[in-house]
């Protein structure tokens, strides 16, 4: 057996047990992948201890939030969905560089609150050890909330992450990377529901033209598209259907990102890696 493999049994084997020594479990859940294979292995070694939480809102495209919920009926993951207004949080809609801090506090305090009412004292949600090496505000205020963290307690990995999820059959191993909205939008820059809107507008019209992978970032009026550099010839052969659809939605300059799509490519850091 590949050493890689084997090392990925291994951790799995540890989150098991970390799982174990928990009592009830409230599962922070988004449908992506991480979170989605802690929710499957938490509920194999719960049962009836675990329950998940999903925070839907104006954060997430309606795209996704309805991929979400099938997945939940698919699988019949105990799941309650909680309407959270995000727009209603002045730290959120004036975007600063620590948005995602006052972001995850206000979710995670309401998951405590409802977790609070039916016994279900300890949360965990699904940040693994490749996302440490990002700007990750929000992991500041995980930590002051007590939330746990099993896969990064363990070290699993992102790619360790979709083998196993492949493993298990569930159907997000490969899935694309989710990401709020708002991570979108350049910091200092106001965050609207009607911004919102027209950047989850925009990545579907990329999505029904065979573009699951992609970011549009948007600076004022330009619209800045990420996909994978694999995709620029496919996407250069067409591009005006894709950039009179955008002119539709209020855009005035189309522009195609040479850098390929990135993760947090709008984050403070100085350098990083291409994919």
């Amino acid at each position: 057996m590949d050493a890689t493999l084997e090392e990925a049994y291994q951790k799995e084997l540890q989150l098991i047990d970390r799982l174990k020594s928990l009592k009830k479990v409230l599962v922070a859940f988004s449908g992506g992948v991480d979170s989605t294979y802690l929710l499957a292995v938490t509920q194999e070694v719960l049962k009836l201890d675990c329950k998940a939480v999903f925070a839907r809102g104006a954060m997430i495209s309606t795209r996704e939030q309805e991929e979400t919920l099938a997945l939940v009926r698919h699988l019949k993951f105990p799941v309650e969905v909680i309407d959270y207004d995000i727009l209603s949080l002045k730290e959120f809609r004036e975007n600063p560089k620590d948005r995602c801090y006052f972001c995850k506090k206000e979710i995670f305090e309401k998951f405590k609150n409802f977790g609070d009412q039916f016994g279900y004292s300890t949360i965990i949600e699904g940040t693994n050890s490749s996302d440490i090496s990002d700007f990750r505000p929000g992991l500041i205020a995980l930590q002051e909330l007590n939330i746990i963290s099993p896969l990064l307690e363990v070290g699993l990995t992102k790619p360790e992450i979709r083998y196993l999820s492949q493993r298990r059959n569930l159907p997000t191993w490969n899935k694309p990377s989710l990401a709020c909205l708002a991570s979108r939008v350049p910091y200092g820059d106001k965050i609207t529901e009607n911004l919102l809107l027209r950047i989850a507008q925009a990545e579907e019209i990329l999505h029904q033209k065979g573009y699951p992978e992609c970011r549009v970032r948007v600076h004022a009026d330009i619209a800045r598209i990420e996909i994978p550099i694999r995709q620029f010839p496919e996407f250069l052969q067409e591009p005006s259907e894709i950039t009179n659809s955008f002119l539709k939605l209020g855009f005035r300059y189309v522009t195609l990102d040479l850098m390929g799509l990135r993760t947090g490519s709008l984050n403070p850091i100085e350098s990083e890696d291409l994919r």
